[in-house]
């Protein structure tokens, strides 16, 4: 067998001889659709997920909403209305039911939406707005205009964005990727470490969407310097009719060696032409709480001799200044000797700290100017004729980050949205500790034992890692005011975002089992109030905990250590979760069922660092995640289930298909070739030499395996992808049907050609208790809900009744006992779907005991309250109670789905 080398991709050789991958996605592939009679469907009242009508909007608005089954076409055109009036919108389908029709629509609206708190979409007709938003290509170059401004994109070399033009005048242009790197630490003693920067380089550009309403523009490319090119990046840009800000979406990956390169900076940056006088050109930042800092280059405010009231009060508003000859002359004749302060900075290096500085220029010191807790993440640089308004979604929870302006006294100045600031200490991705003598397998089982951590030599490298960062510009055609500033500042922050009430969701029937907050009963409430408090609880920590950075933020702590009173930060594989037993899913379906905006944006900022940083995104593990761990690429446990594509399909529709959400899914159809380069069992099945791979035969598992990829194959099928990945999806699943005993045949193998499982024709039972934590009830719950598989769901239904069933049970049917298995709290919802399919009230019955009696999770009677631990007991006053992030997800899940299911049974 060939042997495959680290970080290489599969080879073509090894490809041909397992089965052709599943192709490249097409772009918005409709399946072919049979004669359908639509049913219709009732208009659906939206509303902005925080609540009331924004301020403003981060450009516009794109978000996605379910149908039932047969509804809708899938060619539907949709119309959209508030208060009886027509409001433009553009509409297109994200995902086809098995018959044709319409699962999920996205639709996106521009600056032409009138403002308001709901809207209700309904089959028809959209409406016309004022603006059309319109897209022009060339060989060199994308120019998309809005109605309001125009923004140019290259074909090649470095400028992505060439200018953008606002009544004529330019606003913007030569904006560009920098990248400075280092090849030692910021921390560590000796010499000091050379520097290189680095500019992006435009290797493609894509037009992905073209209006009426919304167009998305795609630049792929690598940052370059001299004699290398590293740090592939993904960028959309997302623009709006009638709009003139500019959403973009920054994606890059880290193919770097973490020994030798640190990131010293990371940015993207702007040239801005000023125009005008120095006292006419205005700098402002976003604080905290709306609070804004609003300075001039050359201020006349403050001075020992006065101006005049009337300029004074117009360089505090950002107006243009009275001519000079009304000043008094005792200023006019000295303004020269008024400094000019050319260069600002915000810099957030904490979650807890900003500081605005300024200086004159290169070669002198900076002047502290003010300072805070939690700047937003907004600068401003322009005069009352235009100017440019930059600004960084999470921009203290993704800290070291910077906002910065440079050259402001200057003709031409720029300003920097600074990723990683350069005033931090360099970005150190290296392994926490030197292996400690962890040189064989027995050796690495041993030391799981105490900290569990699964350490491997060369397994810890961040290569193949990426991270996602939102930006927004805007071409503003004058300096805003405070309040117009302080609200741009807000949709940078929180990007507004309109959505379906629960009900609607759950009447389309989509997602698996769930449904709304049901209080209708004592029982029902108690349960309610349970998910409530674990959920407030979970959120809470996030903060009090400061599970903040930028490689960090968005993900939970695994488990708690009470004597410390501290969350297990530092003790192996007890640190980061890195979604182990799904608290992706348990976060979206406590969104689905509540509406709560806090749920969804802590699902949301899980999504897209689970997406991203757990994740190997190049090389030979490509498709795989990494187990939880104090790093989170760093533990040698490479596996599907945690790069699961189950845990971003929620955020994908629901946001009118998220483009890098969208990446992250197709790239995962392929993962089952990664069993190619990797035993996921090496250290317990006795491998210990070259792996040598039967790709007739590969060890990849009927359930927490096999349930990942199938969440990736369905999820390619009703996005209208390659129909193989429908094929590869149904053939496993019969084949699994087909074995013996099914889910929990012991001795399986995957045929990587044929997609199907096989083994020896006699029972044999291998069953674990994270067989099916990791997504498997879902997808299957939603799998035999779209097809017609009988044999598949007596098969499934099979393993649901006998999980927590008794051990004759158990033999009766697969010949053997089960064991002692854990999770019986977290399988009472397999239960709860056995019990539904098979018509049991005694399964329903029984799936409510195994929810309260709590194995291996909370059990009825345990403290569902939290404690107050104040100092000097702990650094700072924090919340404690009797929850682990494992529990938490899997209570979630099960109370969920049992709500869902067997209802009346509580």
């Amino acid at each position: 067998m060939v042997e495959i080398s680290r970080r290489t991709v599969l080879t073509t050789a090894i490809a041909a001889g397992a089965g052709a991958m599943i192709a490249p996605r097409v772009a918005s592939a409709v399946p072919a659709m049979p004669a359908l009679v639509p049913t219709g469907h009732d208009p659906v009242d939206l509303h902005w997920l925080e609540g009331g009508t924004p301020a403003e909007l981060a450009g516009g608005a794109t978000w996605g909403v379910p149908w039932p089954r047969g509804a809708c076409t899938g060619d539907q055109r949709f119309a959209l209305t508030t208060g009886g009036a027509g409001v433009p919108v553009q509409s297109w389908t994200t995902a086809w039911w098995p018959d044709g029709s319409a699962k999920w629509t996205a639709h996106a609206i521009g600056a032409d939406a009138a403002a308001s708190d709901t809207y209700r979409l309904a089959p028809g007709t959209p409406a016309q707005g004022a603006h059309t938003l319109s897209v022009a290509e060339s060989p060199s170059q994308v120019v998309v205009d809005t109605g309001v401004v125009q923004v140019v994109f290259g074909r090649t070399g470095e400028q992505v964005v060439r200018e953008i033009r606002r009544g004529g005048a330019i606003i913007a242009r030569r904006g560009r990727l920098v990248v400075s790197r280092q090849d030692k630490p910021s921390t560590d003693p000796g010499s000091g470490p050379n520097f290189q920067d680095f500019t992006g380089a435009i290797d493609r550009v894509e037009v992905e969407q073209d209006g009426p309403v919304r167009a998305v523009v795609k630049v792929t490319g690598k940052h370059r310097s001299a004699g290398r090119a590293w740090l592939p990046f993904v960028l959309r840009f997302y623009l709006y009719a009638g709009s003139d800000g500019v959403r973009l979406v920054h994606t890059f990956l880290f193919d770097g060696d973490e020994n030798r390169d640190f990131i010293r900076a990371l940015g993207v940056k702007f040239s801005v032409p000023m125009r005008g006088e120095l006292y006419d050109r205005h700098v402002r930042f976003a604080g905290t709480d709306g609070g804004v800092f609003a300075e001039a280059v050359k201020g006349v405010t403050g001075l020992r001799r006065d101006p005049g009231a009337a300029v004074r009060a117009a360089q505090i508003a950002g107006e243009a200044l009275p001519d000079p000859s009304t000043w008094d002359t005792r200023v006019t004749s000295r303004l020269k000797w008024i400094p000019d302060w050319g260069e600002y900075s915000l810099s957030q290096l904490t979650a807890d700290g900003f500081e605005i500085r300024k200086r004159t220029g290169q070669g002198h010191s900076w002047i502290r100017s003010d300072g805070g807790t939690r700047a937003a993440g907004l600068g401003y640089l322009g005069t009352p004729a235009g100017g440019l308004a930059f600004g960084l979604r999470n921009f203290w929870q993704l800290h070291p980050t910077e906002l910065a302006i440079t050259g402001a006294a200057s003709e031409e100045a720029e300003v920097t949205v600074w990723l990683w600031s350069p005033r931090a200490e360099a970005m150190d991705l290296r392994f926490y500790h030197d292996g400690m003598g962890q040189d064989t397998y027995p050796e690495q089982l041993d030391a799981l034992e105490i900290t569990y951590e699964d350490y491997e030599p060369g397994f810890g490298t961040p290569y193949g890692i990426a991270r996602t960062s939102e930006l927004m510009f805007w071409a503003l055609e004058a300096t805003p005011g405070a309040e117009r500033f302080a609200a741009l500042a807000g949709a940078n922050a929180t990007p507004p975002l309109l959505q379906a009430d629960p009900a609607h969701l759950h009447s389309a029937g989509v997602l698996g089992s769930w449904s709304p907050v049901d209080r209708g009963t004592t029982a029902k409430a108690v349960v309610e109030d349970r998910l409530d408090a674990i959920f407030e609880y979970h959120l809470g920590q996030q903060d009090q905990r400061s599970w903040y950075g930028f490689w960090d933020y968005g993900d939970v702590m695994h488990s708690y250590d009470g004597d410390r009173h501290q969350w297990r930060y530092d003790v192996g594989g007890y640190a980061w979760d890195n979604s182990e037993l799904s608290t992706d899913l348990w976060l979206w379906y406590h969104y689905l069922r509540t509406g709560n905006a806090s749920a969804f944006r802590f699902a949301e900022a899980m999504c897209r660092h689970t997406g991203d940083v757990d994740q190997n995104h190049l090389g030979e593990w490509k498709g795989l995640g990494t187990r939880h761990g104090i790093l989170h690429w760093a533990d040698s446990a490479k596996q599907v289930r945690i790069s699961n594509a189950n845990y971003r399909r929620h955020f994908y529709y629901l946001t009118g298909g998220d483009e890098r959400s969208g990446d992250l899914l197709h790239e995962l159809i392929d993962s089952d070739r990664t069993y190619l380069v990797l035993n996921a069992g090496r250290k317990v099945d006795g491998s210990t030499g070259p792996y040598e791979p039967d790709p007739t035969a590969l060890p990849l598992s009927t359930t927490t395996d096999w349930g990942a990829i199938a969440g990736a194959w369905l999820t390619e099928w009703e996005r209208g992808g390659d129909p193989k990945a429908k094929e590869r999806l149904l053939a496993s699943a019969r084949s699994i049907a087909a074995l013996p005993n099914g889910w929990v045949q012991g001795g399986a193998t995957y045929d990587l050609g044929t997609a199907e499982f096989s083994s020896g024709p006699d029972k044999a039972v291998s069953v674990g208790s994270l067989s099916s934590v990791f997504g498997l009830i879902d997808v299957m719950t939603e799998l035999i809900d779209l097809v017609d598989e009988p044999e598949v769901e007596a098969k499934w239904v099979e393993f649901c009744r006998l999980y927590n069933g008794t051990s004759a049970e158990q033999r009766e049917v697969t010949g053997a006992s089960w064991g002692s298995l854990n999770l019986r709290q977290a399988y009472s919802r397999a239960t709860a779907y056995a019990a539904v399919k098979l018509d049991d009230d005694a399964l329903a019955t029984r799936a409510w005991k195994e929810l309260r009696t709590g194995h291996a999770g909370y059990p009825d009677g345990q403290n569902w309250g939290t404690a107050r631990i104040e100092p000097p007991a702990v650094l700072k006053p924090v919340d404690e109670a009797s929850f682990s992030t494992n529990a938490s997800a899997q209570y979630g899940l099960a109370a969920i789905q049992l709500l869902a299911l067997v209802p009346d049974h509580a």
